[in-house]
């Protein structure tokens, strides 16, 4: 049964940076006007403390609001609102709804619906994923069938609907081409996934730890490459086994460094970049020769479209 007050239950808090979380009874407050509260069923560095993390997540709708109780759903990070000027354009569905807010972890008004001992919690993303009970509004939720197995799909709320939408819908994987896919990772698997269901010949993951081979082939990997094994830099020995770069590479790691060695193992006059993983502070150091000479670089966000 819905409730209309208070619920009091568990979360994982971060108190400040670089310190473990802890397990606190929180207060979650009620929906506002536009705003659902979820019953979470599991969960998968920003400035703003304490805050509730997480973003990946499934749950069951607890208060009537545009969706109805008990409906399944997947709270998003990113929003759509089905209004503005970027949903009702084809060329990107990346909404900006409330974007300043949800990137500052909270809601539409500015807050949190959670609390502990009356000290506002912020919620990760506008989320907050790793509370037994959450707030989020209602064009941030996806509703999915009934018969869903929540334990899976809450997958959806950013891994795989990343790395697979940064393959199909940011950089256009075509049939027959050679891709490599840099990080092993939940996103860097779905990436993998990708590629094969848009019936790429060569799938390369790359990553520097081997234990994660044997799951991405299982995923629909050619073969794996470690840049630990080799003397060369990495995007020198794709170069040299794909006999001059391959046509697409996907950067699902986060790091600046290996964002450039992504793009530079692209074929020339053709090859596409598309960076996946995040990385707040650090610029990239991108020759302008290599642009020049036909690459693409491009970025895609919760594998959206730009």
């Amino acid at each position: 049964m819905s409730t209309t007050g208070v619920i009091r239950c568990k979360a994982a808090v971060a108190w400040e940076p670089g310190k473990p979380l802890t397990i606190e009874d929180v207060e979650v407050a009620p929906p506002k006007v536009h705003e659902v509260r979820i019953k979470e069923y599991l969960t998968g560095q920003f400035r703003q403390f304490p805050l509730v993390l997480g973003h990946e997540a499934a749950g069951i709708v607890e208060s009537v609001t545009k969706c109805s109780q008990g409906d399944k759903v997947i709270p998003l990070f990113l929003p759509q609102c089905g209004e503005c000027e970027r949903c009702l354009s084809p060329k990107t569905n990346r909404c900006r709804k409330n974007w300043a807010n949800t990137q500052a972890s909270v809601m539409a008004d500015g807050t949190s619906r959670i609390s502990y001992k009356g000290q506002q919690v912020y919620q990760f993303l506008g989320v907050g994923s790793f509370s037994q009970y959450t707030v989020v509004p209602d064009t941030s939720l996806a509703k999915i069938r009934s018969d869903a197995p929540l334990d899976k799909v809450c997958l959806l709320g950013c891994g795989v609907s990343t790395g697979y939408g940064a393959v199909v819908k940011a950089a256009k994987v075509e049939e027959r081409s050679s891709c490599a896919v840099f990080g092993l990772g939940a996103d860097g698997l779905a990436a993998i996934m990708g590629c094969q269901a848009a019936k790429a010949s060569r799938i390369i993951g790359v990553d520097v730890n081997p234990e994660r081979f044997e799951k991405a082939r299982l995923f629909g990997a050619t073969e794996c490459v470690n840049p630990n094994d080799h003397a060369k830099t990495i995007q020198e020995v794709l170069l040299d086994i794909t006999s001059g770069g391959v046509d697409y590479a996907l950067e699902c790691v986060g790091s600046p460094v290996v964002m450039n060695s992504a793009f530079e193992s692209t074929r020339d006059a053709w090859g596409t970049c598309v960076i996946v993983g995040w990385s707040e502070s650090e610029a990239i150091n991108i020759k302008v020769e290599k642009i020049l000479m036909g690459r693409t670089l491009k970025g895609t966000y919760f594998g959206v479209e730009e």
